[in-house]
């Protein structure tokens, strides 16, 4: 496919959110790019954060694990369901009865300045990697099939693809990405159901047909019971519930679309139907790997000796055909290889479009939080008036941030393990604090020393990095994404040994 197709596509899509952005960012203030004015429509908000939470990451990486995993993932968002329950019940009650902002503003009145700033660190640190692991994956895709032949290097590329979120999340903020997630939703969902009808039509498959065929494969089965295994379905389950709660209702970038909503009501049936929404899409993305695989198979273009080579792991790569000649794929590279070197020029334009909207759905509003955090959490904007220029600054800041994170990834990413699985990974470590500083305020009302929190923080990340080795060499005993349940574990249980040095007494909120 022609690297100028794609190009003019692309100039096409991002001409189209410049509009929105010049209509939704007309006239901002800082409380138009911090919250929206609380002024947004719930079900815009729901529809739009569907492509937020699912991300590139999903988009790519979810399909390209189905070979050796299977559906063991749903585990996983049957989890997210009762997670979305407590960020519902819970959560969001507090952050509308507190007013906030950012809600790490919850761990000053809770605990203290330095748990504030502690809670607000870790925020930054989780997203500026999780928001480079999405952008780094539509940067490689368009080096490879654009930049590579036009010789444009990885570099300007990845420049490139944060300067397009600076320019149309610059004024608006979170007025904007709440209106551009809505589109980027609807253009990646769109997407994903002409790519798995294009794959069946490609095998003579009715709709019936097809879901008998992926029912009968060996990639559908979903339920795992091997307790030392990483896809055990307790650990998949409390993980996926755990995730939730972190990613979503302790993230900054996420819980700030729903605080733009005007009441708390209107927040919690965006989060009820978008929590519905994920299951039928998610169960879309796996019956998309599973079509991969069979037609890569069937087709002659994957090697018949994946299922051995791969042995169970996404470790070894997929093997495939180019030229003749066997090509080693990463999980996360099946589907934009066959999408644009084996099912034609459309599918190929409608794969870009999908994973260019997908993973800008999430990091876009990413840029936004980040600024949004750093701004109220460190300068105090809501203390201090500060001018526009300021939050200008931050902006370009953590879009500089943003590029040397992309290259950094990259220089790591040597590794054939999906890239969604190293995602969670690294959330198990950065969000685990969180997990337990925000677990322990809310089921607690003892107090601790504000001044142990940060260094606390620091030394369950690190136990929890040994303790998963020493299970695993000692007991054979894989945690897998339950080292999210850990750490925050080991936060919790320090924050509480503290608070035995202190009278049992009130929180402060």
């Amino acid at each position: 496919m022609s690297p100028f197709l794609i190009l003019g596509v692309l100039i096409g899509y991002f001409s189209l959110l410049f509009v929105i952005s010049y209509f939704t960012g007309k006239n901002s203030t800082h409380a138009d790019f911090f919250i929206g004015g609380k002024s947004s429509k719930w079900y815009v908000v729901a529809f739009g954060m569907i492509g937020a939470s699912l991300s590139g990451v999903t988009f790519i990486s979810i399909p390209g694990k189905v070979g050796a995993d299977g559906f063991s993932y749903m585990q996983m968002v049957l989890g997210y369901l009762l997670g979305y329950v407590v960020i519902a019940q819970v959560l969001l009650p507090l952050y509308y009865r507190l007013n906030l902002t950012s809600i790490y503003g919850y761990l000053e009145r809770r605990y203290g300045v330095l748990a504030h700033k502690t809670g607000a660190a870790f925020f930054l640190i989780s997203r500026v990697i999780g928001a480079s692991c999405r952008l780094f994956l539509v940067a490689m895709v368009l080096d490879a099939f654009v930049c590579q032949p036009l010789g444009i290097p990885f570099w300007l590329t990845s420049s490139l693809t944060i300067l397009l979120i600076w320019v149309y999340s610059l004024k608006g903020g979170i007025k904007t990405i709440v209106w551009t997630d809505t589109l980027q939703t609807a253009f990646m969902l769109l997407a994903l159901v002409i790519a798995v009808f294009s794959i069946s039509s490609e095998l003579n498959l009715s709709l019936g047909e097809m879901v008998t065929q992926i029912k009968d494969s060996s990639y559908s089965k979903t339920f795992f019971g091997d307790w030392g295994s990483s896809e055990h379905f307790l650990k998949m389950f409390l993980s996926g519930m755990f995730i939730t709660i972190t990613m979503t209702g302790l993230d900054q970038d996420m819980m700030q679309k729903n605080l733009s909503v005007k009441t708390l009501k209107d927040s919690q049936k965006n989060m009820y139907w978008m929590s519905l929404s994920l299951v039928p899409v998610n169960l879309l993305f796996l019956a998309l790997g599973a079509l991969l695989f069979i037609y890569g198979i069937e087709t002659g273009v994957i090697s018949t000796h994946y299922k051995e080579v791969a042995n169970g792991t996404m470790d070894s790569p997929i093997l495939a055909l180019q030229n003749g000649q066997m090509l080693s794929l990463t999980p996360d590279k099946l589907f934009p290889y066959l999408a644009i070197n084996h099912l034609g020029a459309f599918v190929g334009i409608v794969f870009i479009i999908g994973l260019v909207a997908a993973a800008y759905s999430s990091a876009d509003s990413a840029l936004t939080s980040l600024t949004t955090s750093f701004c109220i959490d460190f300068l105090g904007f809501q203390k201090k008036e500060y001018p526009a220029r300021t939050r200008y600054l931050v902006h370009v800041g953590f879009s500089v941030v943003l590029i040397v994170a992309i290259l950094v990834i990259k220089e790591l990413s040597g590794q054939n393990k999906s890239l969604i699985d190293q995602l969670f990974t690294l959330a198990g470590y950065t969000y685990g604090p969180l997990l337990g500083l925000f677990a322990f305020g809310l089921m607690s009302k003892r107090i601790t020393k504000d001044i142990a929190i940060p260094f606390m923080a620091i030394a369950c990340i690190i136990l929890t990095y040994f303790s998963t080795g020493w299970l695993k060499s000692e007991f054979d005993f894989n945690i897998g994404h339950a080292r999210l349940l850990l750490n925050g574990g080991l936060m919790f249980l320090g924050l509480w040994l503290f608070s035995l040095a202190n009278r049992p007494t009130k929180a402060h909120s």
